[in-house]
């Protein structure tokens, strides 16, 4: 009779993680692949929590990740990267044990693009740079990747993760001068349906 019940709870379990994965799949119209062997990507691998955001629902469907520049998410972005990402790509994404970050040199071309950056952050690449996806959830990654958009030192006009209006009000970065306030000080990270429509 345990065993049974066992059974009919696994079964269960199994058939939420399915049709939580197919919709999933069903959110995502791009196509993620990895970095390094081109095999697709199932999204499904990522936490439950943190899929059904606002930002999460517009990147699936475009690649826009509507948290870049958003100055009520840049502490949330920074926080998660200074504990996820600072000990192999610097504070200020500079570079230490893995590539920098804050420049127009992209060790893999594709990470230009906020598509190609996701890739690589929830895929993993070569070296020391494993698959992400074990330690942050979807919106989290699109957190990181606003701050390490944010970190650009180089020119706007090469920021192709920029719209128009943000390529030329976009100031390149400068740790002297950053601003940004810490987590406990910081507002409440709000991206929300309108600011996904009026995203590019």
């Amino acid at each position: 009779m345990q065993s049974r019940f066992l059974s009919r709870g696994v079964k269960a379990l199994l058939a939420v993680a399915f049709v939580s994965g197919f919709a999933l799949a069903a959110q995502a119209t791009l196509n993620f692949t990895n970095t390094v062997t081109g095999q697709p990507l199932d999204l499904s691998d990522a936490p439950t929590e943190g899929r059904d955001t606002e930002a999460v629902k517009k990147f699936l469907a475009t690649g826009v990740n509507i948290y870049v520049e958003n100055a009520t998410c840049l502490p949330k972005g920074k926080d998660l990267f200074l504990s996820m990402c600072s000990g192999c790509h610097g504070h200020y994404g500079e570079g230490k044990i893995g590539p920098g970050l804050n420049d127009s040199y992209w060790t893999y071309p594709k990470n230009m693009t906020d598509q190609g950056l996701f890739e690589t952050i929830f895929g993993g690449a070569q070296g020391q740079m494993g698959p992400m996806y074990g330690a942050l959830n979807l919106d989290e990654m699109l957190l990181v990747m606003a701050w390490v958009r944010h970190v650009y030192k180089d020119d706007p006009n090469d920021a192709v993760w920029l719209t128009p209006a943000q390529r030329a009000a976009f100031k390149r970065f400068n740790e002297k001068e950053d601003q940004t306030p810490d987590l406990d000080k910081a507002p409440v990270c709000k991206a929300t349906a309108a600011t996904a429509a009026g995203s590019k």
